[in-house]
C-alpha cells in the first residue's frame, strides 16, 4: 500500500517519510472504514428495518430493537478493519500490530454483543408465548450470558498478550477457588434456578408468600441471583435465588388453579347464652325455611328417643334436647350450601371448637367459587354480616370484652342510681354516763359529814 501511495505521489514531487506515509495508510483505512459504516446503516440497514416492518411476523421487529443487525455490521466493520491492516500495513510494524489487536477486540466485543442479542430477543418471544412465559427460563439465559462473557474476555486476553486462549484456560485452574469465591452468588443461583425449573416449584406470576424475607406478592421476574416479587402494596421485594430453596415459601398457585379460595373465619359466643330450646324459641325458628326440616326431623328423632327412654323430662338433664348453638350451626350448613358463591364441591362445614377466655369458637370452613381477591373479601364479609345478624334470633350473644365506654355506662348508671335513693338520716344515741362504784360514792359522803 505504501508503494502505491509513493507512486502516485511521486509525479507530483511529494516525497513522505515512513511516519506520514503510516499515517496516510491509517487515514485511508479510517476514510473507507467510515464509509463501510454509513453504507451499513444508513442505506441497508434501513433499507431492512422498512422491510421488517411491514413484515406481518414481528420477529424481525423485535430482532431490530434488540440491535442483532446493527451489532452483526459492526462487527463486520471490525473484520474489515482487520483484513486492511494485514493488507496494506507491512508485517511487523507496530501500527500494525495495534490496529490488527483493537480490530480483534472490536470483533469479539461485539460477536458478545450479538450473541446477547439473540439471547434477548429469544427471552422476549419466550416471555410472549402462552407455553413458555410461566416457565423460569431467565436464570438459564443470564447463565449462558456469563458464560459467553467469560469465553470473551479470555479471548481478548489472549489478543492483548498475544498469546493462545487455551494457555490462558489453563491456567485458570489454580484460580478455580477465588472464582468460586467470586461467582459464589450466580453459582448458586444457576443451581437454585434448575432446581425450581426441574421440580416445577416456580414460575413467573405465582403468587408467593416468604415472611422472613417480606414478600408476599406475584412473581415478576426468576433471575439467576435474585427472584423480584411485586408485594400486593405494589413494593419490589428481592430475595436470592438460593434461598428459596434452602428456606421455605409458600406458593398460593395451587390455590388458584384449584378455582376455589378458602373461609376459615370463627365468631366467638358468649357461653352463658347457650342453653336448650323452649318452645317459644322452637316456634319462632320454625318459621325460617332453611330450619323448618332440620327442626322437624330431629324433633321427631329426639321424641322416639325420650319416648322408648321413659325419661322424666321434667329434669332438664335428662333425655335429648336440642340447643341453640347446634340448631345455628345446622341452619349455617344449610345457608352456606345454597349460597351462590360457595363452593359445592370443596370442603364445607360448620364446625365448634375448644372453649376459650373469649367463648365457644363457632368456626365457619369453606371455599368460594371465585379467587379473586377482591370478590373474595366481599363473599366473606356478606357471609359474616349475615352471621352477626342472626345470632339475635338463637338467643345467643357474640362474646365482647369490656371497653371504656361499657365503664363509663357503668359508672353513670351508678351515680343516677345514687342520686335517685331517699337520704336516710343516721341517729346515733349516746351511751349512758357510768356511775361511780358504790364504795366511792359512800367514802365522798364520810368526808362531808365531817
Amino acid at each position: 500500500m505504501k508503494n502505491h501511495i509513493k507512486d502516485w505521489l511521486s509525479p507530483f514531487g511529494i516525497e513522505l517519510s515512513q511516519i506520514q506515509m503510516a499515517l496516510a495508510v491509517l487515514l485511508v483505512i479510517v476514510v473507507i472504514s467510515v464509509v463501510i459504516h454509513l453504507v451499513l446503516h444508513r442505506v441497508v440497514l434501513k433499507t431492512i428495518e422498512r422491510m421488517a416492518k411491514n413484515y406481518r411476523r414481528n420477529w424481525r421487529t423485535v430482532l431490530f430493537e434488540e440491535k442483532l443487525f446493527s451489532r452483526l455490521a459492526l462487527t463486520l466493520q471490525g473484520v474489515l478493519i482487520h483484513a486492511q491492516a494485514i493488507l496494506w500495513l507491512n508485517e511487523g510494524s507496530t501500527l500494525r500490530e495495534v490496529l490488527s489487536a483493537f480490530s480483534l477486540l472490536w470483533v469479539i466485543l461485539f460477536i458478545m454483543l450479538t450473541f446477547f442479542s439473540v439471547i434477548d430477543a429469544f427471552a422476549y418471544f419466550a416471555k410472549n408465548n402462552k407455553k413458555t412465559k410461566n416457565l423460569p427460563i431467565q436464570g438459564f439465559l443470564q447463565a449462558i450470558k456469563l458464560f459467553i462473557a467469560l469465553v470473551a474476555i479470555i479471548f481478548m486476553i489472549a489478543v492483548v498478550i498475544g498469546r493462545s486462549p487455551m494457555l490462558i484456560v489453563s491456567g485458570l485452574g489454580a484460580m478455580t477457588a477465588v472464582m468460586m469465591l467470586v461467582f459464589k452468588d450466580p453459582i448458586m443461583g444457576f443451581v437454585a434456578g434448575i432446581q425450581l425449573s426441574v421440580n416445577d416449584m416456580l414460575r413467573i406470576g405465582d403468587w408467593l408468600d416468604m415472611p422472613s424475607y417480606g414478600a408476599d406478592g406475584d412473581v415478576i421476574e426468576i433471575g439467576l441471583t435474585t427472584v423480584k416479587v411485586q408485594n400486593w402494596d405494589k413494593t419490589i421485594t428481592t430475595i436470592p435465588t438460593y434461598a428459596l430453596i434452602s428456606d421455605s415459601f409458600k406458593n398460593w398457585q395451587g390455590m388458584t388453579e384449584s378455582g376455589g379460595r378458602r373461609i376459615k373465619r370463627a365468631i366467638y359466643l358468649d357461653v352463658s347464652s347457650i342453653k336448650f330450646l323452649d318452645e317459644a324459641l322452637m316456634a319462632r325458628l320454625n318459621q325460617a325455611k332453611l330450619l323448618a326440616p332440620y327442626l322437624s326431623e330431629k324433633s321427631s328423632e329426639i321424641e322416639v328417643y325420650n319416648q322408648k327412654e321413659q325419661l322424666n323430662l321434667e329434669v332438664k338433664i335428662n333425655g335429648r334436647r336440642l340447643t341453640n348453638i347446634g340448631t345455628m350451626r345446622a341452619y349455617l350448613i344449610n345457608y352456606l350450601q345454597n349460597h351462590p358463591s360457595i363452593h359445592k364441591d370443596m370442603t364445607l362445614m360448620v364446625r365448634q371448637l375448644a372453649a376459650e377466655d373469649k367463648g365457644v369458637p363457632l368456626q365457619i370452613y369453606a371455599f368460594t367459587n371465585t379467587t379473586d381477591w377482591a370478590e373474595y373479601e366481599q363473599i366473606q364479609s356478606d357471609i359474616f354480616d349475615h352471621i352477626y345478624a342472626v345470632v339475635d334470633a338463637f338467643d345467643l350473644r357474640i362474646h365482647q370484652s369490656v371497653g371504656g365506654a361499657d365503664v363509663r355506662s357503668l359508672l353513670l348508671m351508678s351515680k343516677t342510681n345514687e342520686q335517685q335513693e331517699p337520704k336516710e338520716q343516721i341517729h346515733r344515741e349516746l351511751p349512758p354516763k357510768e356511775k361511780p362504784p358504790l364504795d366511792k360514792q359512800t367514802k365522798n359522803q364520810e368526808s362531808d359529814d365531817v
